[in-house]
């Protein structure tokens, strides 16, 4: 009986309830009842002083008594109270609390990014060539330039070297090359000089 009543005594986890004075009655005539063992003699002398005492400890210090010297345990248990204890709360897991650290972060930034998009400068750039207008304009211009070069160097090589197909020839090409040069330098001056999508809609605010 010994063996069995410290395994009960020991298994803490369960039903909790509050100590009374027909309970306490009982547990100091348990501390000093010869027939019970010693250990559930020590159990009902530590029960004794405190408020709230488990069901299991109490019901193996009753088993011990005999069935004659014992009092009914309903009887024993009336007027007192269950006692609810709150769970403990569940721990976190690593991956879960990085998951957490993570979308507070982007939750900051995010918040941090509305703040101040009114006096942060937009990254947002101007694609030169967003639409196919203007791919296509843009080739017909650099073609025409192209061309008109070809022409004005062809021409000017006719006039200055007679009519030799070569030179005449080389005179086209150059006058061709110096045509694509002028519209590059032109395009590169343009895009620099050309605000941000951005900036130009703030530039139309009133």
């Amino acid at each position: 009986m010994g063996s069995a009543a410290e395994v009960a005594i020991s298994n803490s986890p369960g039903v909790c309830i509050k100590n009374n004075d027909s309970i306490r009655s009982f547990l100091r005539s348990a501390s000093n009842e010869t027939h019970l063992p010693q250990e559930l003699k020590d159990v009902a002398s530590r029960l004794l002083s405190q408020d709230n005492l488990l069901y299991v400890s109490l019901r193996s210090i009753w088993t011990g008594f005999q069935p004659s010297s014992r009092p009914e345990l309903m009887v024993l248990l009336s007027g007192s109270e269950f006692v609810f204890r709150s769970p403990k709360p569940r721990e976190k897991g690593e991956e879960l609390k990085a998951r957490l650290r993570k979308l507070e972060e982007l939750a900051e930034r995010k918040a941090y990014q509305e703040l101040v998009k009114d006096i942060t400068p937009s990254k947002e750039t101007t694609e030169p060539f967003s639409s196919y207008k203007d791919q296509l304009g843009f080739g017909l211009h650099v073609g025409l330039t192209m061309f008109t070069g070809y022409l004005v160097g062809f021409a000017a090589f006719r006039a200055l070297f007679g009519h030799s197909p070569a030179m005449s020839a080389a005179g086209g090409i150059l006058g061709l090359v110096g045509a694509m040069l002028v519209e590059t330098l032109l395009f590169i001056i343009r895009t620099s000089d050309q605000p941000p999508k951005a900036n130009r809609s703030k530039l139309k605010k009133p």
